[in-house]
């Protein structure tokens, strides 16, 4: 089927702003469904586009509709400001994509992140004429994944974010002065080129100096913390009942918003909403075999699934269902729950989310660096670090956004494990394959010298050659009484993992993250204000009267 595009196609909304979007149509028969995807990155940058795939789908028998935000790109507004309008807007949207020339007057939605978001909150509004959405790895609550984590600032996806994101806004404000735009521009580039060695370093973390000097919006953060009533404009938590819509739900184990997607599942369902969930092995932005130091293998990407086809065809029929009710769609093949077994590397079906058939089960940190399911002695006793804020544990991989000196994803831990600000415990050998399935929770006694400090906790998977690959990990963020021991709940989100028979189980306690989490400083200072650091004295208990343990979704064999 051939496809035509028109360009920046204007829609009005209601306060008169206009707004401008790619259309591509199906040149034969109709009327057709109508997919829109609304994003601030520029509608025509190829990369976007061949993310969303419109020709594909186009010619699937769809309008696909591409449209710049409010104040990015081709379309008007004179001030850009994430989250803020996108309710509105998407209600107006999608009141207009319904009426498009060949429209058959219902719209899906697709994309993900902000574009996942933006679906979210347009159907909070209740648009008539939207009938499904497709939202791909974005987040539910904004303080947990898009920025903040257990209390601290997602630092390095804010900062990496927000600066990208300063370009066009630049541009905007000096149209009219070229040699301005040159010099803003140019000031900008070189605070993005030095992030790594300097503008991550910046105090205070919640009220940015680069964020300052260049005149931008940050991501989120700082907005929220003067005036948290503005966070409903991307907060999808405790609202999924209000959304009368299906929903196709994908996200990735080492996505910077993997728990959210789960959550947006578990909640939809909660209320009684045709929901769907696919997890793969994948970060944010890599769905293919190759993820960190680990090849999950070619069945693993969004292109295969497993031998059930491509993502983008099988989002085309699940969307026709809901689209083309005059039709008799093909129903795709797709269970509630289709889930990436990483070890084991294998796609499996299930019928929910959490697997009620995993059972809860304690690892304990034990002396002497070991870990074990056995509870520990009372002599066990403790171990001690010092964590200073001047030099912090360095982020090795995860599920993060950062600027392309952090790969995201799997990858080896020694350089963090050579540390004497991490402690590390690790288990014999297993003698059979033990399946994690499910949201990870640690539970740590600790104690410092400090008034507000963090904790942070992965689980890693240690390999016969010794190499220890992180799984999953977590952070709080803990205002404490110097000197007294307290139990700290710490979130490590959710995996699903095989650790084969011979390999090992390992957990990292310590303090830092850094730059993905911002650096505790230590002194109990707001974010917003807080310049000054101190070193704090760290201590881990691991007795049978303070048991350390991280609780483990044991899935039996």
């Amino acid at each position: 089927m051939d496809v035509t595009v028109e360009e920046n196609v204007p829609a009005t909304m209601r306060d008169g702003t206009v707004l401008r979007a790619d259309v591509y149509r199906p040149t034969a028969g109709g009327p057709h469904p109508v997919l829109l995807s609304r994003l601030p990155y520029g509608k025509s940058v190829p990369a976007l586009v061949g993310i969303l795939e419109p020709i594909a789908l186009a010619r699937s028998g769809f309008i696909v509709v591409i449209q710049d935000t409010r104040g990015r790109f081709a379309s008007d507004g004179e001030v850009w400001e994430p989250w803020t309008y996108e309710p509105d807007d998407g209600y107006d949207t999608v009141r207009w994509a319904a009426q498009l020339p060949g429209s058959n007057g219902r719209v899906g939605m697709i994309g993900g992140s902000y574009l996942g978001n933006t679906q979210w909150t347009a159907a909070l509004t209740k648009p008539p004429e939207l009938m499904a959405i497709a939202p791909e790895v974005t987040w539910s609550d904004p303080h947990d994944g898009l920025w903040a984590r257990g209390g601290a600032i997602e630092f390095g996806l804010q900062v990496f974010w927000s600066l990208m994101q300063g370009a066009d806004t630049l541009t905007r404000r000096h149209a009219e002065d070229p040699a301005t735009i040159g010099q803003a521009l140019g000031a900008l580039i070189h605070d993005m080129d030095q992030t790594v060695p300097a503008t991550y370093w910046e105090l205070p973390a919640g009220r940015h100096p680069a964020f300052r000097r260049h005149q931008i919006h940050d991501l989120g953060f700082e907005h929220a913390l003067r005036d948290p009533a503005w966070s409903a404009n991307c907060r999808v938590a405790g609202r999924h009942a209000e959304v009368e819509l299906p929903s196709l739900n994908l996200g990735g184990w080492y996505d910077v918003f993997g728990q959210g997607t789960l959550d947006n599942f578990v909640e939809s369902r909660a209320a009684g909403r045709p929901a769907h969930l696919i997890m793969g092995p994948w970060t944010h932005s890599n769905r293919t075999g190759q993820i960190g130091d680990v090849n999950f293998g070619l069945a693993s990407s969004q292109d295969l699934l497993g031998q059930r086809g491509s993502f983008t065809d099988l989002k085309a029929a699940w969307f026709k269902q809901w689209l083309t009710p005059d039709e008799t769609p093909e129903t795709p093949e797709l269970p509630p729950v289709l889930l990436f077994v990483m070890g084991k590397n294998e796609w499996r079906e299930e019928q929910e989310w959490p697997l009620s058939r995993a059972v809860d089960t304690d690892l304990f940190l034990r002396a002497d660096s070991a870990l074990s399911f056995d509870t520990p002695a009372p002599s066990e006793g403790s171990d001690t670090y010092v964590y200073d804020p001047a030099d912090p544990v360095p982020t090795m991989g995860g599920p993060l956004v950062m600027t392309p000196e952090f790969r995201p994803g799997p990858l080896d831990q020694a350089p963090v494990e050579e540390r004497a600000d991490v402690l590390v415990h690790t288990s014999e050998p297993l003698a059979e394959d033990l399946e994690v399935t499910g949201r990870i929770r640690a539970m740590i006694h600790a104690a410092t010298d400090a008034p507000c400090t963090d904790w942070v906790v992965r689980l890693c998977d240690v390999d016969p050659d010794g190499v220890s690959i992180n799984v999953t990990d977590g952070i709080v963020r803990a205002q404490t009484t110097p000197g007294q021991f307290a139990e700290h709940a710490v979130d490590l989100w959710s995996t699903s993992y095989v650790f084969r028979a011979g390999h090992r189980l390992r957990v990292h306690v310590t303090s830092s993250s850094f730059p993905r989490w911002d650096r505790n400083l230590n002194t109990g200072e707001p974010v917003d204000v807080g310049t000054e650091f101190r070193p704090a004295r760290q201590e881990i208990a691991h007795d049978a009267d303070r048991p350390s343990r991280l609780i483990l979704p044991v899935v039996p064999s």
